[in-house]
């Protein structure tokens, strides 16, 4: 099906509000996915594509001709180049993606016996949300979880901060620690030991002296405020980053990359 949008008509402000409005994002259940790795790791990924937006007034490249041959059932737009700019939010963009999103079911991350998850604590900043996800990804994590009053995964930001990781692995929403750790006790009491680990500067023990070769779930905080009690209450261990200089703290996504490197780095020692 192809259609054409030569001027900011109802169609444009749906695509737009797709964008910028994170609640009509939801209602609608689809989200505009912009560059070509991303693109290219949704399709790979198996990512239901429900429309795709193109430049009609430039000769395309052969992986655009190429996505739109291999998705000749969604709607094909062609975009005037100005407009598709403005979703793209770049110039020299010449194709985007409208796609599906996935249902927010923590059952979709799988818990084997080297479950490694990682929970974000009301995000406030979509980039960081993507940052986690992208090293949660890098380092062999199995899912990412964000919880309570948070920033959007499938925000522009998020998505665009990912390099495609947001694909390749689960990414949900729960509303509440409670949610989360009666996932966490079903899969115990299915044989699955995992072990909850949160982060702090004043914590129990050194994160390169805990073992985390075991089943693991990582809590991350908030940016500012850091983890909510119920979660610190919720954790089996604190663990923290040993530090030297002035600074009192890492960046959230910064600190959850690197004890994912340290879970990963210990994880291929044992082996």
């Amino acid at each position: 099906m192809a259609t054409r949008i030569s001027q900011r008509n109802a169609r444009f402000q749906q695509l737009q509000t797709l964008l910028t409005n994170r609640n009509k994002r939801h209602r609608a259940g689809q989200f505009v996915v912009q560059g070509v790795r991303p693109i290219t790791m949704a399709v790979e990924h198996g990512w239901e594509v429900q429309a795709l937006l193109y430049d009609g007034e430039r000769r395309l490249s052969q992986w655009a001709r190429d996505l739109l041959a291999a998705h000749p059932h969604v709607e094909h737009v062609r975009m005037a180049p100005d407009l598709l700019a403005e979703l793209a939010e770049k110039d020299d963009a010449e194709l985007l993606a409208v796609i599906a999103m996935r249902p927010d079911i923590l059952d979709r991350i799988e818990a084997g016996p080297d479950f490694l998850g990682v929970v974000f604590d009301r995000p406030t900043q979509p980039g960081n949300i993507g940052a986690v996800i992208r090293s949660a990804d890098a380092f062999g994590a199995d899912g990412v979880i964000t919880t309570g009053h948070s920033a959007d995964a499938y925000d522009p930001k998020s998505v665009r901060a990912t390099t495609g990781s947001f694909f390749a692995m689960p990414v949900v929403r729960s509303p509440s620690p409670a949610a989360v750790m009666s996932w966490v006790e079903e899969r115990r009491a299915a044989g699955v030991p995992v072990v909850v680990v949160a982060t702090d500067e004043r914590g129990d023990a050194d994160v390169s002296a805990f073992d985390l070769t075991q089943p693991v779930l990582l809590l991350v905080g908030n940016e500012t405020a850091g983890l909510t009690q119920a979660w610190r209450d919720a954790a089996d261990v604190t663990l923290s980053i040993p530090m030297t200089g002035s600074a009192s703290s890492l960046n959230a996504a910064n600190a959850a990359t690197v004890v994912l490197y340290e879970t990963r780095r210990q994880r291929l020692a044992a082996r």
